[in-house]
């Protein structure tokens, strides 16, 4: 059964509040930013140790920005920053780290293939993984096939990809890209929704402030969630909403209308979710 997970994104309130309201709610992980690590009292081990309490489990940690491709001086600055964000995940006990392609302009393309195979060799050393994204408004390989050439050649144990349907429909991709990617590549799989097409140019500021639950919008999830899962994806399968709306309400009720929204779409894929009993044991 796919683990179930929720990103803090969607919710308000400090880290102990968002990792309690997705617990409540059923979530078996959750997607985790550095900022929320910052934001409580004791860092890593104490999210570590809240997380056990809770017993919530841990999908990702992000986001490393930037990274591959880093011009000049950034180079090191950013490499020095992948290294303690490894450290930290694995301090943590998560074993993946997201890094989305680049959205520097100034990206060196001629870096990049070495960028990544540092940094997942890195990666591997820690016994961790790196999950490779395509953003819609990334500056290199910023579709989900472009995102693919570029890991593809790595350790298959350390180097995957984020499937994210947002930057997928946005563009103009379909969920038929998918199939040219062995599915173990697939790290995680995050859904959500939006109200209306989006252009490119506005695609940035829809994705970080107005994405909607699936099911409230007008992608073509339930194609894309079925044909992920008719081929034998096993992995995370979960929620990444940026919604300014829902993030200024109470954590509880949004994040148990996020199950209810999660758990609809998977059963409109025909895949029977995890009952509550399930869910909590597969923590």
């Amino acid at each position: 059964m796919n683990p179930l997970f929720l990103n803090t994104v969607l919710l308000g309130g400090d880290t102990k509040a968002k990792l309690a309201a997705a617990s409540e709610a059923g979530f078996d992980q959750i997607e985790l930013w550095t900022s929320d690590v910052a934001a409580l009292d004791g860092g890593a081990a104490a999210t570590r140790a809240l997380a056990a309490t809770l017993q919530i489990g841990f999908t990702d940690y992000q986001v490393l920005l930037d990274f591959d491709g880093a011009p000049g001086d950034k180079r090191e600055v950013k490499r020095a920053e992948a290294l303690a964000m490894l450290d930290t995940a694995a301090e943590i006990g998560i074993d993946t780290v997201l890094v989305p392609a680049s959205t520097d302009p100034a990206c060196d393309r001629a870096r990049i293939g070495d960028d990544l195979a540092w940094l997942v060799d890195q990666a591997r050393l820690r016994g961790r993984r790196i999950a490779y994204e395509g953003m819609a408004w990334s500056s290199v390989n910023a579709t989900f096939a472009a995102a693919w050439e570029a890991i593809r050649g790595f350790d298959p144990a350390h180097a995957g990809l984020v499937l994210d349907s947002f930057h997928l429909f946005v563009r103009d991709e379909d969920e038929t890209v998918i199939d040219a990617v062995p599915v173990d590549r697939i790290f995680l799989a995050q859904f959500s929704d939006v109200a209306h097409p989006v252009a490119l140019a506005d695609a940035k500021r829809i994705a970080r402030h107005a994405r909607l639950l699936p099911g409230a919008g007008k992608l073509p999830l339930d194609r894309l969630a079925r044909r992920l899962l008719g081929r034998g994806y096993v992995g995370p399968i979960g929620l990444e909403v940026f919604n300014d709306g829902l993030r200024a309400r109470d954590p509880g009720p949004v994040a148990r209308m996020a199950m209810d929204a999660l758990r609809r779409l998977l059963g409109r894929a025909e895949v029977q979710p995890a009952d509550d009993n399930a869910a909590g044991s597969s923590r």
